[in-house]
């Protein structure tokens, strides 16, 4: 888990729109993608992908980063500044996916409700548009939710009717104010959701490695 969360003055955003996948020379395209770290208040980060304290039991990032498309931190951006006047912020577990590391995870759950066949659409993580988060106080410690983040059982639904009253009114509280800044919800998953017209934004298999170093452009996913 990354430094629990300032609580101070809030910043504006620290990037600018840009058009969704700007072609660069060579057939490359500008992939867009940024570090959440961008965004203040920080949010708390829990990256269990690049530890084996996740459902395929395999270390599947290099390092703990969450990177996401420009548009998807500003809307994050208003989203962290909301909650900050009531006390609370957001805890991201993990944001855009390589092609390459969704094909890993749909070999394990080969379940659409959970994970995306890269075959089929080529997945929403994948573009830089998905983000896996729940609700944090002042201290960094979880509200209570529904299940456990990546639990793959019928409780984890929006529509399940197993919920108490607390575990409802946070999941409710979340998706409120997640939908109020441009993300829909995922209907089998209270922690994700996706940044409106995911599917105008292209698939990409850059590595966290080459974000790291500033690589600002990929070749498209074919």
């Amino acid at each position: 888990m990354m430094a629990v969360m300032g609580m101070g003055r809030a910043q504006e955003a620290l990037v600018s729109p840009t058009p969704v996948g700007t072609e660069a020379a060579g057939g490359a395209i500008e992939h867009n993608l940024v570090n959440v770290g961008v965004v203040y208040p920080p949010l708390l980060q829990e990256v269990r992908y690049a530890t084996a304290y996740n459902f395929t039991r395999r270390v599947l990032y290099p390092f703990a980063a969450v990177f996401v498309h420009k548009d998807v931190v500003e809307a994050l951006q208003k989203v962290q500044e909301e909650l900050e006047a009531e006390g609370l912020g957001l805890k991201i577990y993990d944001g855009y996916r390589p092609i390459s590391v969704q094909g890993k995870m749909w070999a394990i759950v080969s379940d659409p409700r959970y994970v995306s066949d890269p075959a089929k659409g080529k997945g929403k993580h994948t573009r830089g548009t998905a983000v896996d988060v729940t609700l944090v106080d002042l201290r960094g410690k979880e509200l209570r939710m529904p299940t456990d983040y990546d639990d793959f059982t019928e409780k984890a639904h929006r529509f399940s009717t197993n919920w108490s009253p607390e575990e409802r009114a946070n999941s409710l509280k979340l998706e409120e104010i997640m939908k109020k800044h441009g993300f829909v919800p995922f209907p089998f998953e209270w922690w994700h959701y996706d940044y409106r017209g995911w599917e105008n934004y292209p698939p990409l298999d850059i590595g966290f490695e080459e974000l790291q170093r500033g690589v600002t452009t990929t070749l498209p996913v074919p």
